[in-house]
């Protein structure tokens, strides 16, 4: 346990005053301490700046632990008594304010902005990806937490997002559907229980507002492709005060999903289309620019509202649509790469000892009927169309860090940093040629993976700081809730993340889980372990991340010793989805 050391209890007294003191309470405050062996309470009395977060208690021997948050100064003071081997696990935090000094003000609750990026892999160059032109996220990863092996939970749009917003893991066949929220939430009459934790915010006095693909469908109305939006009802009905987007030429959300630069889209010209565009426009051009414009213009709406009532924290959720197909973006981010220059899949033949329906067809990206080649598991693109389809996603890639630079930007512009909490999240992985795959929809790490980057109010660091263990997209609505200081409102199938950036070598359970294609996968930190509920053999596929990185061969069959040890943490996320 980090700096932590052993006290007698006689002392309790004495470091719980020094606790006090050096939190600026003043000596006529008490700090009441009611012990027995079954519950302890701690009680600061005359101080309303201060809130007491979490008691939870078990029992003589007393640990003093200091522990320094980020988000909003805070500090953790944990004690822990052990008797009869039954433990007292005792946490008291004080929150105060972030301006410095003894001021007896309650420090406003932080505001967040969330954007969510349509399939982004961990394409970048805070990951690692030197060759990737990424540099506005690459700043907001210098000045936060980059997540190196976050892991959706299920490697398509809609059940993604169902998994981040409830925190559940998939428990029956629809919840690994594009249509997983639209049956789950949509047309719900609202109850205690929030249907997202969105709502969870809203109802803690959150003003929430939402622009672009935050739930799963583009502009969160629920309407088909080809409709249009009259009528239609919002997919989170209980999650927003404001749902807005503005579709430009495009007219709908999903025309403008699907869009190309002259106003058309893929269902207006029937699929008669390649599945990229390199188009001489402004950032406006494209949908994600007019997200952007709309997005500053609602920061700049809610700093003046905050300039009237401090005590209103918000939520943006911005949901770029970028580097989903098609891979359109302006004619600049494409010059920021040599094509001949990018580099190919590392992995771009089919694993040893797989079953072919592990895989898939490509059909998505087949379906842009004008594409120059056809994927096929049988083969390979040519190495040049390989090239010229990477390079239009990296730029896509380069396009929407733009957008989010200019996020950040005004955020600092308008002296809201320091006290908002910004998270970058990748709904899934997305398959680059490799496997022969060019799409996501497989249980492999290429379409699990995902980029998951948390920064903290106003914080400013040397040097980027990675969490390594092993974390997943359920994770994340706790994490929030901690973060801005609401109790959970029902128990969810993540843990909040906060805990390993505070202290490293923090016990977390180091695994993610993964559903598709009647699969179920677990990812630790060195193996990927899937069991199929289907007749193709193999049933089991086992990877060894030390030896092999890209998942290139499948040794269940050579080390079923290390299947069996394995087969109890996969048991825990077998919620009985497929049987």
């Amino acid at each position: 346990m980090a700096n932590s050391r052993r006290l007698d209890i006689e002392n309790v007294m004495q470091n719980a005053q020094t606790a006090a003191e050096k939190f600026c309470l003043s000596s006529q405050e008490q700090v009441a301490f009611n012990y027995n062996q079954k519950a302890m309470a701690i009680e600061v009395i005359g101080q309303p700046a201060y809130k007491i977060a979490a008691i939870e208690i078990n029992t003589n021997t007393l640990i003093y632990q200091s522990t320094n948050l980020p988000i909003h100064q805070s500090t953790s003071y944990s004690m822990i008594f052990w008797k009869d081997f039954k433990s007292v696990f005792i946490s008291l935090v004080l929150i105060i304010p972030i301006v410095f000094g003894c001021d007896t003000r309650l420090a406003p609750k932080p505001n967040v902005l969330f954007i969510a990026v349509d399939d982004l892999r961990p394409e970048l160059g805070c990951y690692g990806k030197e060759y990737i032109q990424s540099p506005n996220i690459d700043r907001l990863a210098s000045e936060g937490i980059v997540f190196a092996n976050h892991y959706a939970n299920v490697p398509t749009c809609g059940a993604s997002r169902y998994t981040l917003l409830t925190g559940m893991l998939p428990r029956k066949p629809s919840d690994v559907g594009n249509d997983a929220i639209h049956k789950a939430i949509s047309g719900k009459a609202e109850n205690p229980r929030p249907e997202s934790f969105i709502h969870q915010l809203k109802k803690n006095g959150y003003y929430t507002i939402g622009i672009g693909k935050i739930s799963h469908y583009a502009d969160g109305l629920l309407y088909g492709y080809t409709d249009d939006t009259i009528g239609a009802e919002r997919e989170l009905p209980h999650s927003w005060n404001e749902m807005v987007f503005d579709p430009g030429k495009w007219g709908t959300g999903w025309n403008a999903f699907f869009g190309y630069a002259d106003g058309s889209n893929r269902q207006s010209r029937k699929r008669q289309v390649k599945p990229y565009e390199n188009a001489d426009v402004p950032d406006e051009g494209f949908p994600d620019g007019l997200t952007t414009n709309l997005a500053i213009k609602k920061l700049r709406e809610m700093s003046e509202k905050q300039k009237t009532n401090s005590e209103l924290p918000f939520f943006l959720g911005v949901g770029f649509f970028k580097p989903h197909l098609p891979f359109n973006s302006p004619k600049k981010y494409w010059d920021m790469y040599n094509e001949s220059e990018i580099p190919l899949s590392a992995s771009p033949d089919l694993p040893e000892d797989v079953a072919l329906a592990s895989l898939h067809a490509s059909g998505e990206f087949n379906g842009y009927a004008l594409g120059e080649e056809k994927a096929s598991l049988k083969g390979s693109v040519s190495e040049d169309y390989a090239r010229k389809v990477r390079h239009a996603y990296f730029a896509a890639i380069s396009y929407t860090d733009a957008q989010i630079g200019k996020l950040l930007n005004e955020l600092e512009s308008l002296e809201l940093s320091n006290n908002t909490i910004v998270v970058v999240w990748g709904d899934h992985g997305w398959h680059l040629g490799d496997h022969r795959v060019w799409g996501k929809h497989t249980l492999f790490d290429f379409a699990l993976q995902s980029a998951l980057i948390i920064k903290l109010p106003g914080d400013k660091q040397e040097q980027i700081k990675y969490v390594d263990k092993t974390v997943s997209t359920i994770d994340i609505y706790p994490t929030l809730m901690e973060l801005c200081g609401i109790e959970m409102p029902h128990e969810t199938d993540g843990k909040s993340l906060v805990s390993l950036w505070e202290n490293p070598e923090f016990c977390f359970d180091n695994q993610a889980f993964g559903y598709f294609r009647k699969g179920v996968s677990l990812r630790t930190d060195r193996y990927r372990l899937t069991r199929y509920f289907r007749e193709a053999d193999p049933q089991l596929e086992l990877y060894d991340h030390i030896t092999d990185p890209y998942e290139s061969e499948n040794i269940a069959r050579k080390f079923p010793n290390v299947v069996d040890s394995l087969r109890v943490i996969w048991e825990r996320g077998n919620t009985g989805v497929y049987k």
